[in-house]
């Protein structure tokens, strides 16, 4: 078994920053941790549940039809797929980045998953009538136009790299 040394950081930072938060405040980082254990038992149905599909889609379509949707040799087409659905998709950042994760070890490119996550963080389609009800129409259009046009951007450029 292969030990991550990132995760090791990451959780040392936690831990660390939990005993601080006692040292300096008892009472409130136990109210603290009573929210996020909380907010981790209603998240909890949700994410077994994208869980499930996630599986299921990745049992539906195999590693050959992923690379040749999502490969590099999918070129502009990949891109302009994964960004539609990480426009259209809302998925939690927590799933997200494994899916991504499982569709590159598929055979999608590095361009499509970057086209895919940036999509994904910065366009609300599931969202829209919220925005437009706060931001008004014009504004939440011209934010989505430009937040897709930057994302495909960001993965051409990716793929110009690579």
């Amino acid at each position: 078994m292969k030990i991550n040394i990132t995760v090791i950081i990451i959780n040392a930072i936690a831990l660390l920053g939990i005993a601080f938060s006692f040292y300096k405040n008892k009472q409130k980082s136990i109210k603290a941790l009573k929210i996020a254990f909380k907010g981790t038992l209603n998240m909890a149905p949700a994410i077994g549940i994208i869980i499930i599909l996630v599986g299921l889609l990745m049992g539906f379509f195999k590693p050959e039809l992923i690379s040749k949707l999502l490969g590099n040799q999918s070129g502009f087409i990949g891109i302009a797929l994964a960004s539609a659905a990480g426009a259209i998709l809302m998925i939690p950042s927590l799933i997200a980045f494994p899916l991504t994760a499982s569709l590159v070890e598929s055979g999608a490119s590095i361009p499509v998953a970057a086209a895919f996550i940036t999509t994904l963080t910065m366009i609300g389609f599931v969202t829209l009538p919220i925005e437009i009800k706060e931001m008004g129409k014009r504004l939440t259009l011209l934010r989505n136009g430009i937040s897709f046009i930057i994302a495909v951007g960001i993965a051409l450029i990716m793929g110009a790299l690579l």
